[in-house]
């Protein structure tokens, strides 16, 4: 049995093998991945990480590199295939190799992992999870799998998952952000380069209805101390720090508490959070003070355009609200950028009128999701007689995977690269985003726009 030092390879997977992945324009940090490495470092194992949105080589030349005794992968629904992918690339290239599958989806849709080149599924963010396996497999420790909960393993050839945990956030280590380091090119928020991912919170305190974020850590909101947060925002070796929780504007008294000790170390970076509109149009004192000290992007779920939509959303906010909070930010030099939801019944007047309520309120950065019933909520139920489409890849707010109700799929789809198109040409004669290569992505859309007319000539 091998003990003491182990290799660990932990991988967080490409986005997309198509240009809609949007390297360049937005990456993400691997915050998971570097918790991981810090945990494991601090018990004495070599740990490599491989992020498929910025490696060039493939995730097999880096497996047969490192030779690793550990592979563990994590990622969103839309990365599935690429996660089953990379675990059965470890079990080819070496049997012997532990496979774990943690993240966002594995919390949710553990089952869809039952694979025989899984070895484990995480269903919780506690890492320390990991290291009670290491242990099972690497250690002389009496370890029962049957007492680890937040897992899921194979006994007798069939999967057995434990009872699901919750995490306490203040547990986790700080970051190991050497592979951040390393890269100092990517991981860029729009214009925003080098931008380092800081959580302070797991879950969301809302229940919007369409919503799977608010059912991680098994529904539990828990939040850092402020104080250990700031002080890591300090020492991070970046200028741009992407606030990561599900909505950072909360709690007004720990937002103050965190204004009063980033002015008191005298901290000077630019920062992008979530938050609600309703929160933003309540509070347009603290969101000045926010921008004083660098608030820069304020990331927006505006969903609709109407009273009724939102409802239908359990949003617990209004139309008021969205354009009271557009108006403040404007007002105050924040940049709004406002995420908006066309729905499955949508009709080809709705889409116009949503790019004209767009324009008519000055809202320069817009992200246009096609409604996605995300897997393992109740909405996914609901629409489980109307899904068009079982490709997990296709869960990235792109694509239909659900049919409409006004329209066919490619009228629909006509109708949604149009308004892509507009607001692109919108935002570049605005000057915004002058980074993109605006030609290519509208030539693309162009395209999709031209087929989706060929099949519609031919209904």
């Amino acid at each position: 049995m091998k003990t003491n030092k182990l290799t660990v390879l932990l991988i967080h997977p490409e986005i997309s093998r198509t240009k809609y992945n949007f390297v360049g324009i937005i990456e993400n940090e691997c915050l998971e991945l570097e918790y991981i490495s810090a945990l494991l470092k601090e018990k004495g194992h070599n740990v490599e990480i491989y992020d498929g949105q910025v490696e060039k080589k493939t995730v097999t030349t880096k497996i047969k590199e490192c030779n690793p005794d550990i592979v563990y992968v994590c990622g969103r629904t839309r990365q599935e295939n690429f996660m089953l992918e990379y675990c059965n690339e470890a079990k080819k290239y070496n049997k012997e190799i532990i496979t774990i599958i943690g993240g966002l989806h594995a919390q949710l849709c553990y089952e869809r992992m039952y694979k025989d080149f899984v070895d484990y599924i995480l269903t919780t963010f506690d890492i320390y999870k990991i290291l009670d396996i290491i242990d099972y497999h690497f250690s002389n420790k009496k370890v029962d799998l049957d007492n680890i909960e937040g897992i899921c393993y194979k006994k007798d050839n069939s999967w057995v998952k434990n009872k699901q945990c919750a995490f306490d956030i203040n547990k986790l280590p700080l970051p190991d952000r050497t592979y951040f380091y390393e890269h100092p090119k990517n991981y860029r928020y729009l214009e925003l380069e080098h931008s380092a991912w800081v959580r302070t919170a797991y879950c969301c305190p809302y229940r919007c209805k369409f919503c799977h974020r608010n059912k991680m850590n098994m529904g539990k909101y828990v939040c850092r101390d402020i104080k250990d947060v700031v002080e890591e925002i300090k020492n991070i070796k970046s200028d741009n720090i992407y606030i990561v929780d599900d909505d950072f504007l909360f709690n007004k008294d720990r937002l103050y508490e965190f204004i009063k000790l980033i002015r008191e170390k005298n901290i000077k970076k630019k920062y992008i959070c979530y938050g609600r509109s309703d929160f933003i149009a309540k509070n347009e004192e603290l969101m000045s003070e926010l921008k004083n000290i660098g608030l820069y992007y304020v990331l927006v779920g505006l969903e609709a355009i109407n009273d009724n939509q939102l409802l239908d959303y359990n949003k617990n906010s209004n139309v008021t609200n969205n354009v009271k909070s557009i108006e403040i930010c404007n007002k105050l030099g924040i940049n709004i950028m406002g995420m908006f939801i066309v729905d499955l019944d949508y009709t080809p007047k709705d889409f116009k009128i949503l790019y004209k309520w767009i324009k008519n309120h000055n809202l320069k950065h817009i992200a246009i999701s096609i409604f996605t019933p995300e897997m393992g909520i109740e909405t996914y139920e609901m629409y489980k007689d109307r899904l068009i489409t079982d490709n997990p890849s296709h869960w990235d707010y792109l694509h239909l995977v659900a049919k409409p109700t006004k329209m066919s799929v490619k009228r629909y789809y006509f109708n949604y690269y149009k308004l892509l198109i507009k607001l692109f040409l919108k935002a570049k004669r605005e000057g915004v985003y002058d980074f993109i290569d605006y030609g290519d992505y509208i030539m693309s859309f162009v395209k999709n726009i031209f087929k989706t007319k060929r099949s519609n000539d031919d209904e």
